[in-house]
């Protein structure tokens, strides 16, 4: 809903923009306005709308264009860019190796012995026709982990995926039992999955958990 509501306010104030007899400083400053207040409302982090904003003004610079430039296209793109930019972790994505069993890690807000939980993770993987590994009995998320993971490297599967718990009370648990896990398994990748709608506090509890984890090995 919020990334509906955002993409149609963007578009919105690209087409005002794109609508306009002339191009001028104006029309641009309405445009980024317009932008950066739907991006707010979307509660992106100001810092990251207002160096969206300086480095657009920085690129489109309608004095310097000579005549016969599509300044329309060029703000388009110079949006576009930046907005991508935002999205760019600054590093190259993950990507398995062929002939090489990639070990990714899950890390989230749900426990492996919450009830269900065995029995979500079958339904999903039988639809999507995909092996998979968990306990009735055993509630211990390192065993169980480190036995699946032995398991699908047997049978030479190419991408394993290790989903962990969550939910603690005590946050020292939660992370002890993540780190255990991750020294068992030894992932190649580790994602921390959280929800989308806390907006801003994303950012903070993203750097507490990567501070958390920068020892593990």
């Amino acid at each position: 809903m919020v990334l509906a509501q955002l993409g149609g306010s963007i578009s919105r104030a690209l087409q005002q923009m794109s609508n306009a007899t002339i191009i001028d400083e104006k029309v641009l400053n309405d445009c980024l306005n317009e932008i950066t207040r739907a991006l707010l409302q979307a509660d992106v982090q100001f810092k990251l709308v207002r160096d969206m904003q300086t480095n657009i003004k920085k690129i489109v610079n309608l004095d310097d264009l000579a005549a016969g430039h599509n300044k329309r296209k060029i703000i388009q793109q110079a949006i576009f860019n930046e907005l991508c930019k935002i999205l760019d972790p600054g590093k190259p994505s993950f990507t398995p190796k062929k002939g090489k069993t990639s070990v990714v890690m899950f890390v989230g807000l749900q426990d492996t012995f919450r009830a269900g939980a065995f029995d979500q993770l079958k339904q999903n993987a039988t639809k999507a026709k995909i092996p998979f590994y968990g306990s009735y009995t055993e509630s211990d998320p390192v065993r169980i982990a480190v036995e699946g993971v032995e398991r699908f490297k047997k049978e030479n599967c190419d991408l394993i995926i290790v989903d962990t718990s969550g939910r603690h009370k005590q946050e020292a648990a939660l992370f002890e039992e993540m780190r255990q896990v991750s020294e068992a398994t030894k992932p190649d990748l580790v994602i921390f999955v959280m929800d989308s709608s806390i907006g801003q506090a994303a950012f903070d509890q993203a750097q507490a958990f990567k501070q958390s984890v920068c020892c593990w090995s």
